[in-house]
């Protein structure tokens, strides 16, 4: 990885190659509001979620294209600095997004949602929860044993298209 001159410039580029990664394909509103869920988790301050930007988005099994495992790590790899889609307009949006989420003014519509799946998928700890909102293809909950940890971001929450 490219070293960083800061830790908020490392924390941008880890951020926005996280975002490019798991919703760079989605509409704008759905990478702010996974964004969004990002500051949600840095704001609970939960352990095994990492602290910070860069440990949140790290952190073991929680944003798949970390592993290297998974089919997306090779996507993230390229959204890294120096990598093959840096110059990408939906890299740039996801730099722009996360420019914007590390100085704390992004709110998206998904309150103190702190998990998220694609709407083509279900998994276990998403059965018999309703989401808190649905955007660009994603699905957002407040799973109340995080969101008591979590202040309240935004006002009330609806679906987007």
């Amino acid at each position: 990885m490219t070293s960083f001159s800061n830790a908020r410039g490392h924390d941008v580029a880890v951020l926005a190659a996280t975002l490019y990664a798991e919703a760079g394909a989605r509409p704008v509103r759905a990478i702010e509001a996974l964004a969004t869920l990002v500051m949600n988790r840095v704001q609970a301050r939960l352990p095994h979620w990492g602290a910070g930007f860069s440990g949140v988005c790290r952190a073991p099994f929680q944003f798949p294209c970390w592993n290297p495992n998974h089919p997306s790590h090779a996507v993230l790899q390229d959204a890294l600095p120096g990598g093959a889609v840096n110059q990408d307009p939906s890299m740039e949006i996801c730099r722009r997004v996360a420019t914007r989420a590390v100085a704390g003014v992004l709110s998206a519509p998904i309150g103190q949602a702190t998990h998220v799946h694609a709407d083509d998928a279900q998994p276990s700890w998403s059965l018999g929860r309703m989401p808190t909102a649905e955007i660009g293809g994603l699905l957002f909950y407040r799973l109340e044993e995080a969101a008591r940890a979590v202040a309240p971001s935004v006002a009330p929450l609806r679906a987007v298209g």
